[in-house]
C-alpha cells in the first residue's frame, strides 16, 4: 500500500451514508498493474491531439443536448459531456456547435441513437461497448467483426452489464499529488481513491461527481479528467498469453467511429502489458 496507508478494493461506506468529515481516503494500490482506465485516458489524450477524440466528444454532447436540452445547468449528462470536452481542450465553438445540433439549431441530430454491445475478450475479460450511431446494422456488424477477429465473443444483452455500475470518476496525476491532497474530495462525497499506474482515480456516486471535482479544483488540484463511466465491480487478471489479443480487441473497438466508450474489467501486470505492446 502507498505511503504506509492500509487499503482495500472497496470503500466500506454503506450505501446512502455520507462519509465522516476528514475520513481517511480508501487507497487501493495496484502497483505494477495497469487497467483500462489508465490506458484509455492516455489514448484519449493522444486522440484529442489529432482531432479524433473531438468527433466522439461532439457526438456525445449532441445526443445529451437532444435528450435533455441545451442548458448544462439543467442537464447533468450534458454538463458532464461538456466538462469532459473541456478537459481535452476541445474549442468552445466546437462544443457550442455540438449543443446546437442537439437542440435543432445547428442541423438535425435525431438520427443518432445509443446502442450497447456486450461480450468477453481473451482471458475472460468482460467488455461493455457504448456506441452512438445512425445505423445500428453497420455498427453491430463492425463490433461483432472486432470481437471475432481478436479472439473475443459478442454476447447477448445483459451478459456482462451486471458486472459494471455507473460511477463518477476523477483522474489526477499521482506524481504531483498524494492522498492527503485529495481529502477535500472525501469530504465532498468521494467513496474510493485508488492508484492506477501514474494516476490517482477518485470514485464517487454519480450525483456527487460535480461536487467532488469542484472540491478538488478549489483545493488547487489540477484535474486530468472527470466523467460518468461504467466501473467494474470486480476485475480479472489477464496473463501474458491473452494480453496481446485482448489489447488488440480493445484498440479495434475504441478506434471505431461509432463507438463512444469501451469499458472492461481486466487487470494486466505492467510487465505483461509492456511485453504485449512490444
Amino acid at each position: 500500500m502507498p505511503r504506509g496507508l492500509p487499503g482495500t478494493r472497496h470503500s466500506g461506506v454503506p450505501a446512502g451514508t455520507a462519509p465522516s468529515p476528514r475520513a481517511p481516503p480508501n487507497i487501493s494500490a495496484m502497483a505494477g498493474h495497469s487497467k483500462w482506465a489508465q490506458i484509455k485516458h492516455k489514448k484519449a489524450a493522444t486522440d484529442a491531439k489529432r482531432g479524433k477524440q473531438f468527433t466522439k466528444l461532439a457526438r456525445t454532447i449532441t445526443v445529451a443536448a437532444r435528450e435533455g436540452g441545451g442548458d448544462p445547468e439543467g442537464n447533468a449528462a450534458l454538463a458532464t459531456a461538456v466538462q469532459k470536452a473541456r478537459d481535452y481542450s476541445m474549442p468552445k465553438e466546437n462544443i457550442q456547435r455540438a449543443i446546437d445540433r442537439g437542440t435543432g439549431e445547428g442541423g438535425a441530430a435525431g438520427e443518432i441513437e445509443r446502442a450497447v454491445y456486450e461480450g468477453y475478450g481473451p482471458g475472460g475479460a468482460a467488455i461493455l461497448v457504448e456506441a452512438l450511431t445512425d445505423n445500428r446494422n453497420r455498427t453491430g456488424a463492425d463490433v461483432r467483426h472486432a470481437f471475432d477477429k481478436h479472439g473475443g465473443s459478442l454476447g447477448e444483452p445483459g451478459s456482462v452489464a451486471w458486472i459494471f455500475e455507473t460511477r463518477g470518476v476523477v483522474l489526477v496525476d499521482a506524481d504531483r499529488y498524494s492522498e492527503d491532497d485529495l481529502m477535500p474530495a472525501i469530504d465532498a462525497g468521494a467513496e474510493d481513491v485508488s492508484e492506477d499506474g501514474d494516476l490517482l482515480k477518485v470514485v464517487s456516486a454519480p450525483a456527487n461527481l460535480s461536487a467532488v471535482r469542484a472540491a478538488l479544483e478549489q483545493a488547487g488540484v489540477e484535474i486530468e479528467s472527470s466523467e460518468l463511466t461504467m466501473e467494474p465491480r470486480s476485475t480479472v487478471e489477464v496473463g501474458e498469453g491473452d494480453a496481446r489479443p485482448l489489447m488488440g480487441l480493445m484498440e479495434a473497438l475504441d478506434e471505431q467511429d461509432d463507438v463512444d466508450a469501451v469499458h472492461a474489467n481486466f487487470d494486466i501486470p505492467a510487465e505483461v502489458l509492456q511485453q504485449a505492446a512490444a
